[in-house]
């Protein structure tokens, strides 16, 4: 594959060919970096990036050998993530088989699975497998209005997904509720409480609820018995698990159930089919001085083009998930990721709330809101 088209033509500044130019150029970047985010995802998967971490710096023979893969294969994917300023070698000028390859000081941070905000792994490169998993479908979805369900994105998606938003929950949540939601944050703090994770996933926010609020019991569902059970794994290991129960459900399984001080639905109700259905169940699982408490992705009150690279970044995961993922179901509108502010809170006031606050909150992804009855 070589370069982009068109770059050998001379531009007249301002003209049809400096912009076709721009574009081409544009494009190529954007392919390169793609290319090179699969190859990220390669290092994650196959175990790379944390064999450098944990062993320390490595010819190929020895990487190879740590991580049990072909040294044919490792060479070359050593040779393109230092080309590629992704992991540094030593003397590159040397014989190949003498290199020494390693990871310069805080790319582990970035490469390798664990809660620190700056891993990429969960947001960046396990959906690429996920999305690279599901595209026939989403072809076939286009041409057809249906949905992709979520298990056609497979595990890479939904590891992803359950990790992306781990350290928002394990860093800033309690910090949230305690700063813009002070009078729940008095009413969990005293007593023995009820709280309702809707749509949990790996359940990170379960946990990090449990540790704010010792006194609180936690009821955590979510429709994919996978992740339900990574999440008891991941309660258990937080040594949690006895103040939070997770079950395999939808929000119909909890109809009649009530008395929640706090009902959740984090980074949840966009990708569901029906969003007033599960907001009104919401409503009836909150006691009487109940709340529910919405995250939802931040994007401008309305639609603008071009966009920053966070709206960009809300609308392509939309158009490669959220949207085909929230449109399974007899019914289902289609909210996809861009819910915008006012789209919430006509949402929330057609399935009888009647007031809606939202919270400008320090993060780049997420907006808070808050339903009362």
């Amino acid at each position: 594959m070589s370069g982009p088209a068109g770059h050998t033509s001379v531009a007249r500044p301002g003209g049809p060919d400096a912009a076709a130019q721009a574009l081409a150029l544009r494009l190529f970047r954007s392919m390169l970096a793609t290319q090179e985010s699969f190859t990220a995802y390669l290092g994650v998967k196959l175990g790379l990036y944390e064999a450098l971490r944990e062993g320390g710096p490595a010819t190929v023979a020895q990487l190879a050998a740590r991580v049990g893969l072909a040294p044919r294969y490792v060479r070359e994917w050593l040779e393109q993530q230092a080309a590629a300023g992704l992991v540094a070698v030593d003397d590159p000028g040397g014989e190949w088989q003498l290199r020494r390859y390693r990871l310069p000081p805080g790319h582990d941070r970035v490469l390798t699975r664990s809660a620190d905000p700056m891993s990429l792994v969960w947001t960046a490169m396990l959906p690429l497998g996920g999305v690279a998993a599901a595209l026939p479908s989403l072809l076939a979805a286009f041409r057809t209005g249906d949905g992709v369900p979520a298990d056609t994105f497979g595990d890479d998606w939904r590891h992803g997904h359950g990790g992306a938003n781990r350290a928002v929950y394990t860093y800033q949540l309690a910090g949230w509720m305690r700063r813009y939601l002070p009078d729940l944050h008095r009413r969990l703090s005293s007593g023995l409480r009820r709280i309702a994770d809707v749509g949990c996933g790996a359940g990170w926010a379960s946990i990090a609820l449990a540790r704010a609020y010792p006194a609180a019991q936690i009821t955590a569902v979510d429709t994919d018995g996978a992740v339900v059970e990574q999440a008891r794994l991941n309660a258990a290991e937080a040594g949690v698990d006895g103040r939070v129960s997770f079950r395999v459900a939808g929000l119909e399984d909890m109809a009649g159930d009530g008395g929640y001080d706090l009902v959740c639905l984090l980074d949840t109700l966009h990708e569901l089919a029906l969003p007033v259905v599960a907001l009104r169940v919401c409503r009836t699982l909150c006691g009487p001085a109940g709340a529910v408490l919405v995250m939802e992705s931040r994007v401008a009150g309305t639609f603008r083009a071009p966009a920053d690279e966070i709206e960009r970044f809300q609308y392509a995961t939309s158009v490669l998930h959220c949207l085909p993922a929230g449109l399974v179901g007899a019914g289902a509108v289609g909210t996809g990721t861009v819910m915008r502010p006012a789209a919430l809170r006509a949402c929330a006031l057609e399935a009888g709330f009647t007031t809606v606050r939202d919270y400008d909150v320090d993060d780049r992804f997420h907006q808070l809101y808050r339903l009362d009855q």
